[in-house]
This record gives C-alpha cells, sequence and structure tokens, in this order.
C-alpha cells in the first residue's frame, strides 16, 4: 500500500559507499519501506484525535450514542474523540463533508441507517448519500419505532384507528425518515386513510401527540417511553420485526400482519479508502467501547437494543432494507418526497 501524500518518511543517518548508496536509491523508488506502508500506518495511528462527526444537534439520541462510545474508544485509543455536530439534510452534509475527508482513520462519522436506506426514497439522485463512499467499521443499536395514540383519541388498539379511517391526523418526524415511511407503508397496507402532519424531529412530533393536536404519531421508543410510562400516550404498535424488549406487551405491525419492519439503526464509518491495519484499529477500540459495562448501561437506560454487528454486515443489511423500502413504496405508489 502506498503511503498516503499527507505522511513525511522517516530520515535515517546512514554513511553510503557506491553499492551501499545504489541499494537505497532502489529502496527509494519502491517507496522507501522495507517493512511495508501498511504496518508503518498501523503503528504510528492514531497520531493526534479521532474526531466522531454527528449529522443531527446534540442532544438527540444519534448524539448521545455518539459521545458514549466516543467515550471508551478515547480511553482506549490514548487520544481524545471529539464528537462534532454538523446537523443538516438528515445527516447528508455531514456524512458527504466526512466521506470526502483523507482516509486515515483520524475522521469518522456516526450514520443513521434511515439516511440510506429511506431518504434516498424522497429526495434527488444527486442528493442521496450512498455507502459506496464510506469504509463502515462497526454497528452499533438499533433504535424501534412506536405508533402512539394521544389520551383523548380513545384509540386503544389498532383496530381502534382503522375504525376513525378518513379523520385521523397523523404526525411524522419529518420527510425520508423512518416515522414518515413506516407509517406511510402501514396505513396503505392498512387502507387507513388520513391527513398527515410533518415535524422535523421527534421531540415537536411527541409534543404534539401529547397534546392532541395530531392524534397518532410514530416516534422513537427512547423519546416516548416516560411519556407512555406517564399515560399521556397509548402505544398501539411498535415496527420492530420482533416485540420491543422495552415494550413486551405492546404487539408489532409484523404480528398484525402488516409488513413494516422499520427501526433506526446507528453505525460508525470512515472515508472510502481506510488501510487494513488503521481498520483493524478502529473496530478494536469500538469493541472495547461497547464492551465497557458504561456503555451498556447507556444503552439500557436508552432503551436501545444492542446490534453490534460488523461493518460487512451492516452494508449487507442497509442495502438489503433500502431495497425492500424501495420496493414497498413502488407496490403501494407511496410518495416520500416533500410536498
Amino acid at each position: 500500500m502506498t503511503t498516503p501524500a499527507h505522511r513525511t518518511p522517516r530520515t535515517r543517518r546512514v554513511v553510503l559507499g557506491a553499492g551501499a548508496a545504489f541499494a537505497a536509491l532502489t529502496l527509494a523508488a519502491c517507496g522507501g519501506n522495507v517493512a511495508g506502508g501498511s504496518d508503518a500506518e498501523g503503528a504510528d495511528f492514531p497520531t493526534g484525535p479521532v474526531t466522531l462527526t454527528v449529522g443531527q444537534d446534540a442532544g438527540g439520541s444519534t448524539d448521545l450514542i455518539a459521545r458514549a462510545v466516543a467515550e471508551g474508544m478515547a480511553e482506549d485509543l490514548g487520544v481524545s474523540v471529539p464528537v462534532v455536530n454538523r446537523s443538516g439534510a438528515n445527516g447528508a452534509l455531514a456524512t458527504e463533508e466526512v466521506a470526502a475527508k483523507p482516509a486515515d482513520g483520524h475522521e469518522l462519522i456516526l450514520l443513521n441507517a434511515s439516511l440510506i436506506t429511506i431518504t434516498p426514497l424522497a429526495v434527488s439522485e444527486d442528493e442521496a448519500v450512498s455507502l459506496d463512499d464510506l469504509e463502515v467499521l462497526k454497528g452499533l443499536s438499533q433504535d424501534d419505532y412506536v405508533l402512539l395514540a394521544s389520551a383523548e383519541s380513545g384509540f386503544e388498539t389498532f383496530d381502534d384507528l382503522k375504525e376513525a379511517s378518513g379523520d385521523v391526523t397523523y404526525g411524522t418526524t419529518g420527510v425520508g425518515t423512518g416515522s414518515q415511511l413506516a407509517q406511510a407503508v402501514l396505513f396503505a397496507q392498512a387502507d387507513v386513510e388520513g391527513t398527515a402532519v410533518p415535524f422535523d424531529s421527534g421531540s415537536p412530533a411527541l409534543t404534539a401527540v401529547v397534546g392532541d393536536q395530531v392524534q397518532v404519531a410514530t416516534v422513537q421508543l427512547g423519546e416516548a417511553k416516560s411519556q407512555i410510562d406517564a399515560g399521556n400516550v397509548v402505544p398501539l404498535l411498535a415496527f420492530s420485526a420482533e416485540r420491543n424488549q422495552f415494550l413486551p406487551d405492546v404487539p408489532t405491525a409484523v404480528e398484525e400482519g402488516y409488513d413494516v419492519p422499520v427501526s433506526q439503526y446507528r453505525a460508525v464509518a470512515a472515508p472510502k479508502g481506510l488501510p487494513a491495519d488503521v481498520k483493524a484499529r478502529l473496530v478494536e477500540s469500538i469493541d472495547a467501547a461497547i464492551a465497557t459495562g458504561t456503555y451498556q448501561e447507556f444503552n439500557e437506560n436508552n432503551l436501545l437494543t444492542p446490534h453490534e454487528i460488523s461493518g460487512e454486515e451492516v452494508t449487507t443489511e442497509w442495502t438489503e432494507l433500502a431495497e425492500k423500502y424501495k420496493a414497498l413504496t413502488e407496490e403501494y405508489d407511496i410518495s416520500l418526497a416533500e410536498g
């Protein structure tokens, strides 16, 4: 592997005779590193802070996950791992920015699966983000969506909502999100008609359903659990493939006969072209972080289901989900595009 342009080969002090000088010139033509560039990279890495960029605002679930894993990575790597927030376009702006940076392991991105699997269904091809430009390092966790009804709506089950079809107002957490896709496909399959009210994140959507400004809304469980426990909203369905461990009494859409398995997954990625040994060191540091009791307690406190799979498995899983969601929107003639 060639040495990246930004790295300067170490200088050696040697006394050269004619034969030695020829040998040295021969080595220089081959890159000047008899040990091999890859090994030298890994031995030196990291040479400074490793920045973990988040494409969402500080304080949200994605940001909190990033900070939890960054803390453990910093301890393992022995360097600081600052988290930088660059919100915009559901994470697309931050992801494209990181993807364009040098593939030296010092720039990482915390990915939401929806950016790869769902957002492309709502934006133009030029605006869509692809995994082709990234080196996925590790999957982290699963955050499930839940369909909530306001206490005033009178809905106790999804059948109650179906009977009110035509008069239903429902909130989503934004264009190109899992919330929008899950509700759109579910309502299409169940022949539920209603009026969509898009919000720009989970918090205002949850506030709207708590206040009965919309009758139902789909938000992530971690954001909604306190309101569920307080009785301010009623969980009708979960969109996970299997029952969520934190909502064991709430059926899934799949159980009710609807082909709508939609969850939010997160993973850590780097720019494409990462040296193999640098990638291995980063994966090692992520593994060390998620193995700590602090991180595992964080998952439990935030109602996150561990989904700690390899980068290769993430790529396969998210690619298959993108294909499935595209097929569902085409089958039911669903447009996720704004307007």
